[in-house]
């Protein structure tokens, strides 16, 4: 694709192990200068996946669910990247992307550049227009650089996330509250799996992302290393059928995070998401966190309410841009 003024835009649909690395690179860069990260970890799962070259059959490791935008200068210096998420394109006709600017390029163009490749790319025109659901653009932390774009390219807001929050010493925390015969257990890894993806897929249906998890996803996460079974929290019948689960998440920092509650249709309306909220909550506190996080669709009135009522303010918010 097009060089302007000494900007060379290409597009890939792989990357090599090196380029992956560049493009790790410039994400850590910006999420420094921003301090938020550029994309969801979906994105950087699927840039993990590129393995060295002698660990491939190709030099190129092509992820079918993925497209890469790459900019770089007239010294062939990474200054811009595009993720493009093609996983519903076929079924749904909708296109997800994420971009990330280095910050010392910022104001030059590029990010324009890079929006005009993906309203290229989605059969769209590079003038203003109604929303038709084809393509999405996150700007996670709403960067006003991502709000500027979308006004000039006419994007409307179809979408909101919330980054909601509380310091875990206080308030103080209630006692989870279970109903007879339910108890609450630990994620055993090789075993609980299958019962997780479905109920998982039940509690999230209606969620264009969450909804999806398949056993091969949450086992690629169990190598991550955040993961710890000991934060994973199963609520389960008598006959130790699962009801519901509360994941959680520790970042590098400390962070805590509410990273995934749900309960299974069938088992809703009794409080258990609260409890296995809480439960979570206690074990973050306990196990040295002192702040914890969540993310929650800004149009989910009834799950803000719950966390509201367990102490969550809102910190900041994740935009969806759409066309």
């Amino acid at each position: 694709m097009g060089n302007v003024c000494g900007v060379q835009l290409t597009w890939r649909n792989g990357l090599d192990s090196s380029e992956a690395a560049e493009v790790m690179a410039l994400l850590d860069k910006t999420e420094q200068a921003d301090g938020v990260a550029p994309v969801g970890e979906h994105v950087i799962l699927r840039l993990k996946a590129h393995r060295d070259v002698i660990h491939q059959i190709e030099p190129v490791q092509a992820d079918v669910r993925s497209e890469h935008f790459v900019v770089r200068d007239a010294g062939s210096v990474l200054i811009g990247y595009a993720h493009l998420d093609t996983e519903h394109e076929k079924t749904a006709g909708q296109l997800v992307a994420e971009l990330a600017v280095h910050p010392d390029h910022r104001r030059k163009g590029v990010g324009a550049r890079l929006v005009e490749a993906l309203l290229d790319r989605a059969e769209l025109s590079l003038e203003p227009a109604p929303d038709l659901g084809r393509l999405r653009i996150w700007s996670h932390g709403e960067h006003p650089g991502a709000v500027r774009l979308a006004e000039r390219f006419g994007f409307s807001r179809p979408r909101e996330l919330w980054r909601m929050g509380r310091d875990l010493a206080t308030p103080e925390l209630p006692e989870p509250e279970l109903a007879e015969g339910v108890r609450i257990r630990t994620f055993r890894a090789g075993q609980d799996e299958p019962s997780v993806v479905e109920v998982n897929h039940r509690a999230f249906s209606w969620h264009p992302e969450q909804g999806g998890m398949t056993e091969q996803d949450l086992r690629a996460k169990e190598h991550e290393e955040w993961f710890d079974p000991a934060g994973f929290f199963l609520a389960v019948d008598g006959a130790d059928r699962l009801l519901g689960f509360h994941w959680t998440k520790v970042h590098p920092d400390g962070m805590g995070e509410v990273y995934v509650v749900g309960v299974d249709p069938a088992a809703q309306g009794g409080g258990l998401g609260r409890s296995l909220t809480v439960a979570g909550l206690r074990h973050l506190r306990d196990t040295g966190s002192r702040q914890v996080m969540l993310y929650v669709e800004g149009d989910n009135a009834p799950a803000i309410k719950v966390y509201q009522r367990l102490g969550f303010e809102k910190w900041d918010t994740d935009v969806q841009f759409g066309r």
